[in-house]
């Protein structure tokens, strides 16, 4: 565990590639981690809202419709609560690590990835899954091709949810501590933490450069969503 004179913010620390690149090392993995797991939670949920009908349906659907707009350091205070020592998850001492971040942003990724995804299923026309189901296909069969007619919109939701993620500051540093060792590598130091702690403290050159690299990398993966989304390079 790394001592508390590492926690929050360290000594100073030169623009390296070491710190920039541990630094992205972490962004990735914490918030690369949470949108495939939202997503893996997600879809099912969107498409059982969206084709069942089900006593507390709309609740459910009011429910996740007021996540999409939970506040980051209200999220990031519960999960400092279920992770610290008094709370249920306690045991696992998961405070100031990558794993309680990637939990932190789950909680906040799968209202977005779950609402947009509703959508995207809802959009479906229903004579699509009703030939589905008159040629004898069953309901993950339907739920397949629903998926396939809706990918561009899931495709949305995943970009929508991995946004929330990686820009997401509160929660991360109350949950993660900006933690970098004192060689300057990040341990649960991320972009958006990182370009904080760096205008904080006067570096506006490494605010700068790390805040060019957020924007490049959410360029990047959207570029590369949008185009498995789109199944042939590019929208219809």
């Amino acid at each position: 565990m790394t001592t508390g004179a590492a926690l929050a913010f360290p000594g100073e620390f030169p623009f390296e590639w070491l710190y920039v690149g541990s630094i992205i090392e972490v962004s990735l993995y914490v918030s690369l981690t949470a949108v495939a797991i939202s997503t893996l939670v997600s879809v099912p949920i969107a498409l059982l809202v969206g084709f069942r009908n089900f006593r507390g349906k709309h609740l459910l659907s009011s429910i996740i419709t007021t996540g999409m707009g939970f506040p980051s350091v209200v999220v990031g205070l519960v999960v400092l609560f279920t992770v610290s020592n008094d709370g249920p998850l306690g045991p696992l001492e998961l405070v100031y690590t990558p794993e309680a971040m990637i939990l932190s942003q789950i909680v906040l990724a799968v209202p977005v990835i779950t609402g947009v995804s509703l959508a995207a299923v809802s959009s479906v026309e229903q004579q699509v899954r009703d030939a589905a189901f008159a040629m004898g296909a069953t309901r993950v069969d339907v739920a397949l091709v629903t998926i396939k007619e809706a990918r561009y919109g899931l495709a949305t939701a995943v970009l929508a949810g991995f946004g929330r993620a990686i820009s997401e500051v509160g929660g991360v540093l109350m949950v993660g501590g900006n933690i970098a060792t004192a060689d300057g590598e990040s341990v649960t130091r991320t972009l958006t933490t990182a370009i904080q702690l760096e205008a904080r403290q006067g570096r506006f050159e490494t605010a700068m450069v790390l805040g060019a690299i957020l924007v490049a990398l959410v360029l990047l993966v959207n570029a590369v969503v949008v185009r498995l989304g789109s199944g042939e390079g590019g929208y219809r």
